[in-house]
């Protein structure tokens, strides 16, 4: 009879790319999976910013890398899976996290800026699943984890339409990958937080509508980003095969279901 495995053996091991990882909600998740026992790779457009997050994570870097990449670019995905294989030997976990978020009021949405936000956003999540979801494919495993937000669920209270429609698309191709990779070992879920305690919302929402956004969330307070993150590393640990196709709601009682 197998002996048992803990948690932390299960996640141990796997090498990770993390879209958007230099700043934010992408900084938290890559913690995250590296407290799991990974060795990540952040990517981001800005990529000074994306080393200086890696560095921050592990001084020595043997266990991170700060990475160049534009989600809206093909190549880039191919050039930071190769960089990993080439780094580590491997990669068997994506996070696509990477987005713009604007706020401008839905009837002054320029087209270009709608269309932006959605290749950024949308486009980015579903080149890197297919990129790499070829690559785990011909291995037979993965793991894919997706950020989308409780604004593509309910049309979005606090950022702009095209956020809200970029959202709900990654939910989507969320269950179309899903399908598509789930008989070759390949598992592609979604997180879909509510507005989470970082400095990015704190940015982008004034400080007198956040205190009404607060109060309009069942449980009175901001997610804690570092919890969130958590559920993205457990959804990326090797003994997470049975839960595939899902989103994954942690809003405050926002969205109830």
């Amino acid at each position: 009879m197998a002996s048992a495995i803990s948690s932390s053996e299960a996640r141990s091991g796997q090498v990770a790319l993390v879209t958007g990882a230099a700043h934010g909600f992408g900084t938290e998740i890559a913690r995250a999976l590296h407290r799991a026992g990974c060795r990540v790779g952040l990517a981001d457009i800005d990529v000074a910013a994306a080393v200086r997050a890696a560095n921050d994570i592990d001084t020595t870097g043997a266990t991170t890398a700060g990475l160049e990449l534009d989600v809206c670019i093909a190549a880039g995905f191919e050039a930071a899976r190769d960089e990993l294989i080439r780094r580590w030997g491997t990669v068997e976990v994506l996070v696509n996290c990477a987005a713009v978020t604007l706020t401008t009021p839905t009837l002054e949405i320029p087209p270009e800026e709608f269309a932006k936000v959605l290749a950024v956003n949308a486009g980015g999540t579903f080149t890197g699943c297919q990129i790499f979801g070829r690559y785990f494919k011909t291995r037979g495993y993965g793991r894919i984890v997706n950020v989308a937000s409780l604004a593509g669920q309910n049309g979005g209270t606090s950022t702009g339409a095209h956020y809200a429609a970029s959202k709900g698309a990654i939910l989507t191709l969320t269950r179309v990958f899903a399908r598509e990779l789930a008989a070759f070992g390949v598992t592609v879920n979604a997180v879909a937080p509510g507005p989470l305690d970082l400095p990015s919302v704190h940015r982008l929402v004034p400080a007198d509508r956040l205190a009404a956004v607060i109060d309009s969330i069942p449980v009175k307070t901001l997610g804690d980003a570092a919890f969130v993150a958590d559920i993205v590393a457990r959804l990326a640990a090797r003994d997470a095969g049975y839960a595939t196709g899902a989103t994954w709601d942690i809003n405050g009682g926002l969205l109830m279901r």
